[in-house]
């Protein structure tokens, strides 16, 4: 049993459909969700979230549904869209003094870790900050209460090559720990050095939820890279 379990989702938009998307999220695994600017990472990190309302489908989490518990198992969660868009003009350390009261978990030590680990200044408020240190931001608050599972939407999108690499290294300390992360991204060298299984959607539709041994197992040809057999299914789709 996944520590989180994804089944049958749909959420339908006028010009747009999610359909039956389902999936697992498991401790100390990393999970890369890959797929074209439309595909609907999106909008199924914001449907298991309930930040959109999906139209039908299943979502548990640690055994229990989301609808009903909301509140208790977004306490052991941690999400990041990327960048900071709340209290854009505060300082650091009140948004945080500000996140801190949410969450009963909140570990300052981890912090204060974080805080030296992404060179992040306490006196400057987001809207001072580059876009790839709002990322960082977005990271720390996320990273400091102790999450269980760690969901990112295209967590390393505007940082640097050094960043992202920094980045990794923290997922695979996170699942060492045994932290379930599920990130969504459209640089796959990323996902070289880290993911341990790979969610691929394609309009609105599961194309593969799998190992990343077994995508390669059934889609390489002669050892792609993730990024080559993503573009050859995406172009072989798009002249089928």
């Amino acid at each position: 049993m996944g520590v989180a379990e994804i089944r049958g989702l749909c959420k339908e938009y006028p010009a747009f459909k999610l359909r039956d998307v389902s999936f697992d999220l498991n401790s100390g695994r990393i999970s890369g969700f890959i797929g074209r600017n439309g595909a609907g990472k999106t909008t199924t990190i914001k449907s298991i979230l309930n930040l959109v309302h999906p139209s039908d489908g299943e979502i548990r989490y640690f055994g229990l549904p989301l609808l009903g518990n909301e509140a208790e198992i977004k306490k052991r969660i941690g999400y990041s869209t990327g960048a900071v868009n709340y209290y854009p003009r505060k300082k650091l350390r009140d948004v945080a003094a500000v996140t801190r009261s949410f969450y009963p978990n909140w570990d300052e030590a981890a912090y204060e870790e974080y805080l030296k680990l992404f060179r992040l200044d306490e006196q400057k408020s987001p809207s001072e900050l580059s876009e790839g240190m709002k990322v960082k931001c977005n990271l720390l608050l996320a990273l400091s209460h102790g999450a269980e599972i760690l969901i990112l939407d295209e967590p390393t999108s505007g940082l640097d090559p050094f960043s992202r690499d920094e980045l990794t290294d923290i997922f695979l300390m996170l699942k060492e720990r045994g932290t379930a992360v599920l990130f969504s991204t459209h640089i796959t060298s990323d996902l070289e050095k880290c993911a341990d299984d790979i969610i691929y959607i394609r309009e609105g539709r599961m194309i593969a939820a799998s190992t990343v041994e077994a995508f390669r197992g059934y889609y390489s040809n002669y050892g792609d890279t993730l990024e080559a057999i993503m573009l050859r299914l995406e172009r072989e789709a798009r002249y089928a």
